[in-house]
């Protein structure tokens, strides 16, 4: 099934894997790299170079190679199952669990947990990544949808462009911001000092991408704060770079939250820091999901309840919140 894409004029004069790489979230840049090379990415109906640069109305014609057969063994592990039709699976994903496998790990993933459950899952993310749309950190819990087949996972990709898909997370945040309502609107790159991680990158010659949240703040228990994240765009770690970003980590991450969490958590309770020491990574949760059914336009819309570390915690601080009140 052949795609077409059509250079808007914002992106002339960009790079046509760094372009494509921004549509297809779907596909690694390595990926897409292979496929302008061997052809199967065309510009205006001629092979392109991954650097070749843009010119707005260039028609981009993308035709998927048949699949490379996986090699990832199914296994047994427990999946929490919200949705399941012909087309699409709609999982909640627990905390502690990798989503794909990748560099030194090959199995224990949701992915294998998912050929388990179905044997059946698009192709397009290549043989490690059958059925994903959308990933979540490996200690970021909640809702992911995943394609069965390679028409759900097209049509799942162009809502993401087209932002779509509603996607909203729960945080508890350190310290207490200012406004009710805001919003988080800055680029995110690799962190130049360490590739590993993400950050806000603003230097100029950097690259980093445009990423914006909407932060509504919940409740307010005094060090800590419930918010709810909204995704425009879907980063690397964007909700969790930004809240850092802004002053307000997410309580428990242990690489973008350390440093600016340490006034804060002197002033809490014991039971609230053994609290979050028990949390198995941050406290970040994507509770709603809700988007129109990639074949028959159906609305859907899914939520679901903190996993229990996160759920108890917050039951603290609102015990805490009254007692004080």
């Amino acid at each position: 099934m052949a795609r077409e894409l059509i250079v808007p004029e914002d992106a002339a004069g960009e790079r046509l894997d760094v372009f494509l790489s921004g549509r297809l979230p779907d596909i690694s840049r390595s990926q897409i790299q292979r496929l302008l090379r061997s052809g199967h990415i065309l510009v205006d109906g001629e092979t392109r170079s991954p650097a070749h640069h843009l010119k707005s109305g260039e028609q981009i014609s993308i035709e998927m190679p048949p699949p490379e057969p996986t090699t990832l063994a199914p296994e047994q592990i427990p999946l929490d199952i919200v949705h399941e039709d012909d087309y699409i699976i709609v999982v909640n994903k627990p905390p502690g669990l990798v989503v794909h496998p990748g560099a030194g790990r090959k199995s224990g993933t949701l992915v294998n947990a998912l050929l388990a459950h179905s044997g059946r899952l698009s192709s397009i993310g290549g043989p490690s990544r059958p059925g994903i749309v959308h990933r979540l950190d490996k200690d970021t819990s909640g809702l992911m949808v995943v394609a069965k087949d390679d028409d759900a996972h097209f049509a799942l990709t162009r809502m993401v462009e087209a932002r779509q898909i509603e996607r909203n997370y729960l945080a508890l945040i350190w310290g207490q911001p200012r406004q009710s309502r805001f919003a988080i609107e800055a680029p995110i790159g690799r962190k130049p000092s360490d590739r590993k991680q993400m950050a806000v990158v603003t230097t100029p010659g950097k690259t980093a991408r445009h990423a914006h949240t909407e932060i509504e703040v919940l409740e307010r228990f005094g060090e800590i704060s419930l918010i709810q994240a909204t995704l425009a765009t879907g980063r690397t770690h964007q909700v969790r770079v930004h809240l850092s970003y802004a002053g307000h980590p997410v309580v428990g991450d242990p690489t973008y939250g350390r440093r600016l969490a340490r006034s804060e958590a002197r002033l809490l309770d014991a039971e609230s820091l053994e609290l979050i020491d028990a949390l198995p990574g941050q406290a970040l949760h994507a509770h709603r999901l809700a988007f129109k059914h990639p074949i028959n336009e159906k609305p859907l819309e899914f939520t679901s309840e903190p996993p229990e570390r996160f759920a108890r915690l917050l039951h603290h601080l609102r015990l805490r919140a009254r007692r004080s009140g």
